[in-house]
């Protein structure tokens, strides 16, 4: 499983959008430099308040760029980053790939995938109703997550729009992605 990057992008304020850059660097066990969410233990603000000695699971949030076209036949128009993602991508199921994964990027970044994001009701906020498109159920009840993957970062580097990805799966059995 190939694909490229599309967008990327970083805020260092709390924000649930965050704007395109022309690049952003990755940094080993941290995240992304400059990004209010990069840091060794959680920084999301639920998970903080829960226990702030937790580790961050979610240093960086990869979402694929499918998705809005997907959304959009219902009327609802989203952009790279809008969502809070740092990394937009096309090409690649996100969603399909097990715990564990590596995600080879450019030039020598790695990302280990860790887990499924679990949209919030800030999705609503940004676009009314948008929530229910990428959280719901499947046919035989199970909650279906969309809203992309997070993952940590073992090897450091630059990441631009255009940048391959190649996915090297871990070994078997393979774990399904669950909320982190």
């Amino acid at each position: 499983m190939n694909g490229h990057v599309t967008a990327v992008s970083s805020n260092g304020e709390y924000s649930f959008t965050k704007p395109n850059r022309d690049s952003i660097t990755l940094l080993a066990g941290l995240g992304v430099e400059g990004d209010v969410h990069a840091g060794v233990t959680v920084k999301h603000r639920s998970r903080v308040a829960q226990d702030p000695t937790q580790p961050n699971l979610r240093q960086v949030h990869l979402m694929h760029e499918e998705l809005f076209a997907e959304v959009g036949e219902d009327g609802f128009e989203v952009a790279p980053g809008e969502l809070g993602e740092n990394i937009t991508t096309r090409g690649i199921d996100l969603l399909a790939l097990p715990t564990g994964t590596l995600l080879r990027i450019g030039d020598g970044a790695v990302l280990e995938v860790t887990g499924l994001r679990n949209p919030c009701l800030q999705i609503d906020h940004f676009q009314d109703g948008l929530l229910k498109r990428v959280v719901g159920r499947d046919e035989a009840g199970n909650i279906v997550r969309k809203a992309g993957i997070m993952t940590v970062v073992r090897e450091g580097g630059v990441v631009r729009p255009g940048d391959t990805i190649e996915a090297e799966l871990p070994s078997e059995p393979h774990r399904p992605l669950e909320r982190v």
